[in-house]
């Protein structure tokens, strides 16, 4: 079977996906299977775990952004749940 998401880091708490995934598709991870909310295109992400309100979004085993609301697992992650945290990061 085709790989259809990239995790790269044990830590992530989202994957990536790497072919258009529709709602309501099983998706079998590490963490157990998942239940896709919404359509992830190519590029995009979905939620592993439950990422609660001001959360970080963990990508690449980094933190990559902070939730702007609760993001249930199978949830698309993308810029309407997600702000920015690169001036937070560079002030590290």
């Amino acid at each position: 079977m085709r790989r259809r998401y990239i995790v790269v880091d044990e830590r992530d708490n989202v994957a990536t996906a790497i072919v258009d995934l529709s709602m309501g598709e099983h998706v079998e991870t590490l963490r157990g299977r998942i239940v896709l909310l919404g359509e992830i295109r190519y590029g995009h992400k979905f939620a592993l775990e439950d990422i609660p309100l001001g959360g970080y979004i963990v990508k690449y085993g980094e933190q990559i952004g902070r939730a702007t609301a609760s993001i249930t697992r199978g949830d698309h992650v993308h810029v309407h749940n997600v702000e920015d945290i690169v001036d937070e990061v560079r002030k590290r």
